[in-house]
């Protein structure tokens, strides 16, 4: 799976939110100041160039919609920061963050009961 620039990772952050939309409902979403019409098109354009998104016509415009799920991009990308940064050590990733952010061993815990129970309910 390719990698998105920032521009085209909060295209689809809209998108995954919104399941489908034309170019002028991207745009509301976005923070002011407002891009172009023809900037959030071109990103759409290169989304689907890339595999991520493809469109329905629907009376003179597109509505576009996303292939690729938001979990599958969010597994690639933290698997590709876990190569990246952490020798692809998870235990490595979860001290950084632990340390960076300042979480509490009772904290940890909380976390952890939560992954478990997510586990035994699959």
């Amino acid at each position: 799976m390719k990698q998105l620039t920032k521009a085209e990772e909060d295209i689809m952050q809209i998108l995954w939110d919104l399941a489908e939309a034309n170019v002028a409902s991207i745009i509301e979403q976005l923070p002011e100041p407002k891009p172009a019409y023809n900037t959030v098109s071109t990103i759409v354009r290169i989304l689907e160039s890339k595999d991520f998104v493809d469109y329905r016509k629907e009376g003179r415009g597109h509505v576009y919609y996303p292939k690729v799920k938001k979990t599958e991009y969010s597994s690639q990308s933290l698997n590709k920061l876990m190569d990246g940064y952490f020798q692809g050590s998870f235990k490595s990733m979860v001290s950084f963050f632990m340390k960076k952010n300042d979480i509490s061993i009772q904290e940890m815990e909380v976390i952890m009961k939560e992954i478990n129970s997510e586990k035994t309910e699959k």
